[in-house]
Order: C-alpha cells, then structure tokens, then sequence
C-alpha cells in the first residue's frame, strides 16, 4: 500500500511522467497490465497558463484513467499560482513540481533541476500550490546539482515543510543526467529524514533493480519510467518478483505483437492517423528492441507514416507472421 495524502494505492508501483511517452494511449496500455498511479507528461506551467491545443490534448484522460497525477514544472510564483488555479476544477488526483528535469534549456531558466540550487525558493513554490489546492501536493527531485553539491536531504527537508503529502527522487545528480550509477545512499538518507513517504527512482528497468530500489533504500514507493517503454508486462512481472521471488517468462512475440498492435490503434484514434504513426515509431522500436535484426529496420521504422507500413516493418523483424 502507497499512501499519498488522502490517495491510497495498493500498488508501491508508479507510472513516472516522462514528456513525449506519457500521453493518455501509454498509460492505458500500462494500466492494462496492472499500472495504477500514473502522471501525465510534464507540463509546463507557464503553457498551461495559455491553455494551447497541445496542452489540452496532454491534460486528456479518461474515467479509467485514475488515480492520476500531473507534474509542473516552472520556477515562477505568479505563473505557479495561476497554473493552480487552472488546474482547481480539473479531476487530477496529484499535482506534483518538477525539480529534477537536467535539460539545459530548462535548467537555464531556473526551472527543474535548476531549483535544486536553491531549496528556499522551491520551498516557497510548494508552498503556494500546497495553499491553492485541496489535493496532495508532491515534489520530484535528484541527489543534488552535481557530486559536490550533494543537497537531496536539505532539499527534501525544505519541501516537507512546506507541505508536501510525498517526494520522488531520482538517484542521479543534475550532472548525470540519466547515465552513471543510482546514488543509493542518498535516497536511504532522505527516507530516514522525512515523515512522509519517499517514491525513488533510477534504472528501475527491470523487476530485481525495482527490487534493489526497495532494498537498499527503504524507499515506500518505486516510480518506473524507461523500464516501462515497450514493455507493460514490467508491472506483473514486478509485483509477482517482490511477492515471490520468481520472475515470470517473457512474454512470447504473439503477446508482444497483440500488445503494440492495440497500443497502435489507440495511438491512430487518439491522435489521429498521421501524428499517431508519428508518436508510435519510437514505440515500435521499444517493442521489438530484444528481436534480432531489429537494428536493420531501424530507417524504414522512422520512415513509416502509414498503419500499413508499420505493420509491414514488424512483418520484416518478424513480430508478425
């Protein structure tokens, strides 16, 4: 059981936003396989503000699409206080802020991880969203700017008293980026610290490293983001691993092939025909990165822009028959 603020999941398992993934198909796709809290793509909150067809179609979601959380990101009081109030009438479980994103430009502006410089300043964002909602209010962070600015604890630490409900870490620095070794240490240090629950994250791409994320930091939740690109069966096979020990078989092309087909079709019908071969390609290729010769067919994968040629390139790699 994951309790954050008044939402109760039975799962210790979350769907991580990540931007250009996380859109309403993936998570139906995931939620199918056993997903239950899931956060949409980041969304900037200064976008929101201005409320562009890109973002409503981002903020889209579903009655079965629940419990769900939406993450900010933004570094401006003013910005940050009308994003909220935008978002009271909007059916989101969980409003979290992004102070772990590592991009350059988003650092630049003070954004993401760039707050991670200056634990004061995010404390005081996550105050005004903790006074402008009646729901949970959450943070995402890293280990620090860099490894001689290892911070995570005085930053969670400020983000608890500001009210926050629950804290995601990301066991990298801002200087890591998403390559180099998950700081365990860190994370165990912050969950000691904090009374609230602390989900971690960090090559969580695999049921044992899911595990390991538990084990070696006494974590209360685990956020999975790549592990789950392609590959839903990561929530099954997860669950069954921790309650067991015993990691189920891969699933057999056939499932494979059933799975990318429906994730698909629900790509063309959400997005339409054009766009969704588009979002889809990257897709494909998570799908059937494990299949031999897949490599080959990488240029006629980002080519596609039918239904037709896709399945045409999963006929070639041999996922279809």
């Amino acid at each position: 059981m994951l309790k954050i603020g008044n939402i109760e999941i039975p799962s210790r398992l979350v769907l991580a936003p990540m931007a250009g993934v996380s859109g309403l198909p993936f998570r139906l796709i995931n939620r199918s396989f056993g997903c239950q809290l899931a956060f949409l793509e980041m969304t900037n909150a200064r976008t929101l503000c201005f409320m562009k067809r890109r973002t409503q179609r981002i903020l889209a979601t579903v009655p079965t699409d629940r419990p769900l959380g939406i993450q900010l990101l933004g570094a401006e009081p003013d910005i940050i206080r009308r994003a909220m109030e935008i978002l009271r009438p909007e059916n989101f479980d969980i409003i979290d802020l992004n102070a772990a994103c590592p991009v350059k430009k988003v650092v630049n502006r003070g954004e993401g991880a760039g707050l991670l410089k200056d634990p004061s300043k995010l404390n005081q964002l996550l105050k005004i969203m903790v006074a402008n909602t009646d729901r949970p209010v959450t943070v995402k962070i890293r280990s620090g700017w860099d490894e001689d600015s290892i911070n995570a604890v005085d930053t969670a630490l400020a983000a608890q008293d500001a009210g926050v409900k629950a804290l995601f870490i990301h066991g990298r620095t801002r200087a890591q980026g998403y390559s180099g070794d998950v700081d365990y240490g860190t994370i165990r240090r912050v969950k000691q610290a904090l009374a609230i629950p602390v989900i971690a994250s960090g090559n969580a791409l695999t049921p044992q490293l899911i595990k390991k994320l538990f084990d070696q930091t006494g974590c209360d939740g685990v956020a999975v983001a790549r592990g789950a690109m392609g590959n839903p069966w990561i929530w099954p096979s997860a669950m069954q691993f921790l309650g067991t020990g015993i990691i189920p078989l891969a699933p057999d092309p056939s499932e494979i092939s059933d799975t990318m087909i429906k994730h698909l079709d629900q790509c063309l019908e959400f997005y339409g025909q054009r766009t969704g071969v588009i979002r889809f390609r990257n897709f494909f290729h998570w799908y059937a990165k494990e299949l031999p010769g897949i490599r080959h067919l990488r240029q006629e994968i980002f080519h596609a822009n039918t239904k037709e040629q896709i399945l045409d390139v999963a006929k070639k790699a041999l996922l279809l028959r």
